[in-house]
C-alpha cells in the first residue's frame, strides 16, 4: 500500500525514481509524484492516475538530477487528486509518507494557529510543516527528529531540503522501509524491487530508525540520535525473477510459478530418510515443540485462509488443539495467551499492520512468536523468535497465488515436526508424510499442463452476476479463497460455505443464474457433498466440480468438472486451489479487469 522510492548519487535521479515506481505499481495506489533537486531549488511533479501519466509530465523537458525522491499514493486521507498526491511541501521540505498520522487533525489545528496553510486534505501535509517549523538552521535530520517528537501514528518517510542538496533524510515506525547499497549510488524505499536492478545489498530499517543517504554513503540512529550498526543482507531474487517473463500478466505467471515456489520452499528442510524435518529452518528446538500446548495461528486475507487449512493439518497430525483468528480481531479481543502456548503469525510481506499489531501483541503477553512469511528482513521476521521463510520469491500480483500454497506447505511441515516432536506421528508416519509432499511440485506442474480447461469454464461464465463456493472439512477454507479471488480480481460477488451450511441461508442463492464451484475430493465426506450438488441441481443451479482424477459419481453430477490429481487429504488444499485460481484469473481478463492491480486493493496492507 503505498511506494516510496528514493535515489541519490551519480547517475541520473529522474529515470532512476521513475522506474522505480513502476516496479512498486503492484502495491496498489490511484496517483504518483516525484520530487528532485535542479538547480538549486526543488521541483515537484504529482498527478492523479498511474506512473506512465507521471512520466508524460516530463515529455516536454528532460531535467537532470542527482537525487530526487518519488511516491505512489493509495488514498486514506482525501479522495485521489493532484492536491492530495506526494511528494507534499512546506517552504523547501519536501516529504514522501506511507502511514497514517493518527493525531494529524490537532496538530493540523496548532499549525494553523500557527499561520501555516494547508493545500491537501491528506494527513501527510502536517509532517511538512512540522518539519519546517522546526527548521531553525540545524541539519535536516535534526529538524525531522524535532518534528517526530509530536507525532502520533504509523510511518515510513523519506524527506528532502533545498538547503542540502543530494541529501534524503529516512525514518520508519510501523511502515516498511529499506536502503539500497550500490556503487557511489543509494537508494531508499518501501520495497527491495525497487531498486533491484541496481543493488542487492540491503539495509532494512527496524522501527524508530533513521537514515541519512548522501553521495558519499549512508548513516544509521535511533530517531534520538544514536548510531545503530545494521547488518547489510544480499538478495537473492534477480531482476528477472520480478518480470513477467512472457506472460500476459503477473497473476498468471505467479500461478505458473507455483511448481518452482513448491520446490525452493521444500529444499533442505527434511530428511526424507529419517522423517525428520529440519528444525532449524523454523528456528526452533526439539523442546520448543515438546512444550507446545495448544497453537494459537494469526492472520489476514488469503493468510488467513492459510491459517484456516493449517488447523485442520496440525491438529489431526499433531493432535494439538489450534485457534485461528483475524488478526485485526484478536489484537482487540483481549487474548489469553499462556505459556505453553506457540503464536504463529502468517503474512507474505511480513509488514502486514494488523498481523504485526497480533504479534507484538503475542510478543508482549509473553508467547513463543513464530512467524510464517516471505519476504527476507521484514518486521515480521526480524520480530519473530522463530522464523519460517516460504521462498516464493517476489509476488508482484495483489490477488495472492504462489504465496498461498507456499504458506500451506509451511504449515503442513510445521506439523510433521510438532507431531513427531509429540511423538504423534512414528518416522514411517513421518517419512510418508514427507514423500507425499515431495510430489507437490510434479502435481502442481501436471495440474497446470490442463490449465486450458479452466479457461473454458470460464468463457461460459465470466458473466454471471454471482458465485457460490462449496467444500468440506480441510476443503471449506479452499472455498473461500476461490471465492476471494474472484472478488478481488472479477468484482463479481462470490461467497464460500461449508457444503453442509448451505440448507441454512445460502441456498437461497441459488438459480440457474449462479453456479455452484464444489470441491469434491474423494474421501469420506464424498456421498455428502455429492448430496449438496444434487442440492443445488434441484434448484436449477449450474454446477462447476473439482474431482480427483478417478471419481465416477460427481462428473456426471456437475455441468462442468475439472480433474485434480490424487494426493493425501492434507495436501489436496495445495491442489484444488489452482483452478480456482485459473478461473478467477480468465474471468477478470474476459470482463476486461485489471487482474494484476484490482480497483481499492493493495498488495502490502501497511496501515489499518
Amino acid at each position: 500500500m503505498c511506494g516510496i522510492i528514493g535515489y541519490t548519487g551519480r547517475g541520473d535521479a529522474i529515470p532512476l525514481v521513475l522506474e522505480g515506481l513502476k516496479r512498486l505499481e503492484y502495491r496498489g495506489y490511484d496517483s504518483a509524484g516525484i520530487a528532485f533537486f535542479y538547480e538549486g531549488s526543488i521541483k515537484v511533479r504529482r498527478c492523479k492516475g498511474k506512473v506512465n501519466d507521471l512520466a508524460g509530465l516530463f515529455a516536454d523537458e528532460k531535467p537532470v538530477s542527482r537525487a530526487a525522491i518519488g511516491h505512489t499514493r493509495w488514498a486514506t486521507h482525501g479522495k485521489p487528486s493532484e492536491k492530495n498526491s506526494h511528494p507534499h511541501r512546506s517552504g523547501g521540505i519536501v516529504v514522501v509518507h506511507n502511514g497514517i498520522i493518527e493525531n494529524h487533525a490537532e496538530l493540523k489545528r496548532s499549525l494553523v494557529a500557527e499561520g501555516y496553510v494547508f493545500l491537501s486534505d491528506t494527513d501527510t501535509e502536517v509532517l511538512c510543516h512540522l518539519i519546517h517549523k522546526h527548521i531553525n538552521g540545524v541539519p535536516l535530520e535534526d529538524s525531522v527528529r524535532k518534528a517526530l517528537e509530536g507525532v502520533r501514528g504509523a510511518y515510513a518517510i523519506a524527506v528532502i531540503d533545498e538547503r542540502e542538496e543530494g541529501k534524503i533524510v529516512g525514518v520508519k515506525k510501523d511502515s516498511p522501509l529499506c536502503v539500497g547499497i550500490g556503487d557511489g549510488e543509494y537508494f531508499i524505499a518501501s520495497d527491495v524491487p525497487a531498486f533491484l536492478n541496481y543493488s542487492k545489498k540491503v539495509i532494512f530499517l527496524d522501527d524508530g530508525e533513521m537514515v541519512v543517504l548522501t553521495g558519499d554513503g549512508v548513516s544509521v540512529t535511533t530517531i534520538d540520535g544514536s548510531p545503530v550498526d545494521k547488518q547489510v543482507t544480499n538478495i537473492g531474487w534477480s531482476p528477472a525473477m520480478a518480470e513477467k517473463g512472457g506472460y500476459r500478466h503477473f497473476m498468471l505467471k505467479e500461478i505458473h510459478e507455483q511448481p518452482a515456489a513448491l520446490a525452493d520452499t521444500l529444499r533442505g528442510r527434511f530428511d526424507l530418510e529419517s522423517g525428520a524435518v529440519n528444525l532449524k529452518e523454523f528456528g526452533l528446538e526439539e523442546d520448543d515443540l515438546k512444550t507446545v500446548e495448544k497453537v494459537v495461528i494469526v492472520a489476514c486475507g488469503t493468510s488467513w485462509h492459510a491459517a484456516l487449512v493449517g488447523k485442520y493439518i496440525i491438529e489431526d497430525i499433531a493432535r494439538v488443539p489450534v485457534e485461528v483468528d483475524i488478526a485485526s480481531e484478536f489484537r482487540y479481543r483481549n487474548p489469553i495467551l499462556r505459556k505453553g502456548d506457540l503464536f504463529i503469525s502468517i503474512s507474505q510481506s511480513g509488514e502486514t499492520a494488523d498481523t504485526l499489531a497480533a504479534q507484538r501483541e503475542a510478543k508482549r503477553l509473553a508467547a513463543k512468536v513464530m512467524s510464517i512469511c516471505n519476504v527476507v528482513g521484514s518486521s515480521a521476521a526480524r520480530e519473530a523468535d522463530a522464523l519460517f521463510y516460504t521462498r516464493s520469491g517476489p509476488e508482484i500480483g495483489v490477488a495472492s497465488t504462489k504465496a498461498f500454497t507456499t504458506q500451506l506447505v509451511g504449515l503442513y511441515l510445521f506439523a510433521v515436526a510438532l507431531g513427531s516432536a509429540k511423538s504423534a506421528v512414528s518416522a514411517d508416519k513421518a517419512r510418508q508424510l514427507l514423500q507425499d509432499l515431495l510430489e507437490m511440485p510434479d502435481k502442481v506442474e501436471q495440474l497446470l499442463s490442463t490449465a486450458e480447461v479452466a479457461e473454458k469454464i470460464a468463457r461460459e461464465l465470466y458473466e454471471a452476476p454471482g458465485f457460490l463456493y462449496l467444500g468440506r472439512g480441510i476443503n471449506y477454507p479452499i472455498a473461500l479463497e476461490g471465492a476471494l479471488k474472484l472478488k478481488e480480481i472479477s468484482y463479481i460477488h462470490a461467497e464460500g460455505y461449508p457444503a453442509g451450511e448451505m440448507k441454512h441461508g445460502p441456498i437461497a442463492l441459488v438459480d440457474e443464474k449462479v453456479p455452484a464451484v464444489v470441491l469434491a475430493p474423494k474421501g469420506p465426506m464424498h456421498y455428502k457433498i455429492a448430496s449438496n450438488i444434487q442440492e443445488v441441481k434441484s434448484r436449477g443451479g449450474t454446477i462447476v466440480s473439482l474431482v480427483h482424477a478417478d471419481d465416477d459419481l460427481v462428473p456426471g453430477l456437475s455441468d462442468y468438472c475439472f480433474a485434480v490429481p490424487d494426493s493425501n487429504p492434507y495436501l489436496a488444499p495445495v491442489l484444488f486451489v489452482v483452478p480456482l485460481q485459473l478461473i478467477a484469473y480468465h474471468i477478470g481478463v474476459l470482463r476486461g479487469c485489471d487482474v494484476d492491480q484490482p480497483r481499492n486493493l493493495a498488495k502490502s496492507v501497511t496501515v489499518e
